[in-house]
Order: structure tokens, then sequence, then C-alpha cells
């Protein structure tokens, strides 16, 4: 668990002087939101409620996307990437202190992103706001849990920019069918249902035993 923490405080405290990935996501999941306030027809502030929690979860993807491919870019351009893999211990404990920091920074962004979301599309978050925390919590855990492993993989490849995306994408599609099913019965106010809960909870756990088990490969050259 020492490796999980010093890595996690290494990310945060390394984001928080530099501010350059965050500041990134936070922008492009921002924009995208005004971009759809645009795109819809005039109408579509009666019809965003409908609409909204595919929306929502499109502007948190993008963001990840962005944030995932800046998850090892600085021990690549420090070289770094062996002293990871020589780490002691299983290197199981270098995916989840990456993919925690993910976690905590991708969270920031989406807090920030659905609190603009709220107020473009004038839609009342405040009362939804505990049972939407814990959909995209639900959500957040297997998109950087799957994404930390395939950010690792293509960190190296020279086309890492289009790499992800194209691995990251399908293996999401899981993830989104739950998230997004909770999120539309957290903002309409009823009850969640258990089977989009079940859902995310069985593919967190499946990605993350795979991830962590599959890593121990993943930082080889």
């Amino acid at each position: 668990m020492s490796i999980v923490w010093a890595i996690l405080r290494k990310d945060l405290v390394t984001e928080w002087r530099r501010r350059d990935r965050v500041a990134a996501m936070l922008v492009f999941s921002l924009l995208v939101v005004v971009v759809f306030h645009f795109a819809l027809p005039n109408r579509a502030t009666d019809q965003a409620p409908a609409g909204a929690p595919g929306l929502l979860w499109l502007a948190y993807v993008f963001a990840a996307l962005l944030g995932l491919n800046r998850a090892f870019a600085l021990e690549l351009e420090n070289d770094a990437l062996s002293a990871l893999a020589l780490a002691p211990g299983d290197r199981g404990w270098v995916f989840l202190g990456k993919a925690a920091s993910s976690f905590a920074l991708i969270g920031v962004v989406q807090a920030v992103t659905a609190a603009a979301f709220a107020l473009v599309f004038e839609i009342d978050l405040i009362a939804a706001a505990p049972r939407l925390a814990g959909v995209v919590a639900l959500g957040t855990l297997g998109i950087c849990s799957v994404g930390t492993l395939f950010s690792a993989m293509a960190i190296r490849t020279r086309f890492r920019e289009v790499l992800l995306p194209i691995l990251l994408l399908p293996a999401l599609f899981p993830i989104l069918a739950g998230a997004v099913r909770g999120t539309a019965a957290a903002l309409a106010g009823t009850p969640i249902p258990f089977e989009a809960i079940q859902l995310l909870i069985v593919v967190d756990g499946i990605y993350l035993i795979v991830s962590f088990l599959g890593f121990e490969y993943v930082l080889d050259e």
C-alpha cells in the first residue's frame, strides 16, 4: 500500500504545481457542454432532461480520454517508466496508485462539469446530487481502471493519442450502459435500478482485477 500512496501523492502534488492536466480536461469538458447547448434545437431546454444523462456522460468520457492520455506522459518525458517498473512490490500497486490519481483528478473535473451542465440546461442537480455522485463514482472507477491499463499500453507507441480511444471506447460500453441508466433515474428522482448498479459493480470488479494482474506485464519494454 505504501507504493499506492507514494504514487498518488506524487501525481497529485505534481498536478497541483503544474495544473496542466486538470486545466485541459476542464476546458475541454466545458467546451463540450457549450457545443451541446448550441448544437441542440432551440427548444432543447424543454427536452434536456430526457437526453441529459447521455450528454453528461459524453462530456465525462471525452474529458477522461484527455486526462488518461496524459496519465503516463510525465514518466515518459523523464524516462521514469523504468523506475516505476523497478518499484519494490507487485506492479499492480503501481497501477492502483496511477488509477487512484486519475480517479481524483477526473472527479474534480466531473463536479465542475456537472455544475456547468446544470446551469446551461437549467437542470436542478441539488436534490439528485447524492445518488448521482454514487453512480458517477462507480462509472468513473471502471473508466479509470481499464483506462489506466490501456494508457500504459499505448504510451510507448507512436500513435498513442489515437490508440487509447480505439482501445478504451469499446471497453466502456457496459459501463456507459449502467451509468447512463442510473444517471437518468437519479435525475428523474426515481430509485436507481438495481440492474444498473449491479452491472457497474460487476464490470468495475472485472476491470480492476484484470488490470491489477495484467499491469505486471505492461511496464515491460
